[in-house]
């Protein structure tokens, strides 16, 4: 299976290419700087470009067959560097006939605001994490709207624990007492996961 990381170097994405390798897949790492990639290994491709070049997310999607989205910006960021490379990803992906995305977004997102807690909901997202909310959403209308084989994955709030393969997820009901918070090894379990066990043009929440 061949699999194409754009957002490799974050840090969700550092562990969807860890484990996406430890998997035995054929991995393509599309990054900007390849120096950030510490590491090779047998299975592992490095393609340096921008997702803002079109041109060159064109030619590394050739050959592709699943595609995993992870791209990150700064919280204050105004750019929506995720929805506008998103939208490039999606147009090579449908120029080279690959249909599969699984794309990261946030919890809070569309119908998952409702789980929020009333602080996040109030105070955290629309104080301090706007343009991120905003940057998410944009790019979700784009996966939606984009007729492929799509699954959106919504994490809580993202930490640096291990991987544990314990996590609820799905579409979870808005009383479900939740952690608002989730490992990005975690998070990057649930992607590759719906490699083989595909959950189509769903939108999956994740959080302990």
């Amino acid at each position: 299976m061949k699999l194409i990381i754009f957002g490799a170097t974050g840090g969700t994405g550092q562990q969807v290419l860890q484990q996406a390798l430890e998997l035995g897949y054929a991995v393509t790492a599309f990054v900007r700087n390849p120096g950030q990639v510490t590491f090779t290994h047998e299975g592992l491709t490095l393609v340096e470009g921008d997702v803002l070049d079109s041109a060159r997310v064109q030619s590394a999607m050739q050959g592709q067959e699943v595609v995993m989205c992870a791209l990150g910006a700064k919280a204050k960021s105004q750019d929506m560097l995720r929805a506008r490379g998103t939208k490039n990803i999606i147009a090579a992906m449908q120029a080279a006939n690959v249909q599969r995305l699984v794309c990261l977004s946030a919890l809070g997102c569309g119908e998952s605001h409702a789980l929020l807690p009333f602080h996040y909901k109030y105070l955290i997202c629309p104080l301090f994490l706007k343009h991120v909310y905003r940057d998410h959403e944009v790019q979700e209308t784009y996966v939606r709207e984009s007729k492929l084989d799509w699954t959106i994955i919504r994490p809580a709030v993202l930490t640096d624990g291990q991987l544990t393969g314990r996590y609820l997820h799905g579409e979870l009901a808005d009383n479900q007492p939740l952690k608002m918070k989730v490992s990005r090894a975690d998070v990057a379990d649930l992607m590759l996961n719906q490699v083989s066990k595909s959950v189509l043009g769903k939108a999956l929440s994740i959080s302990y």
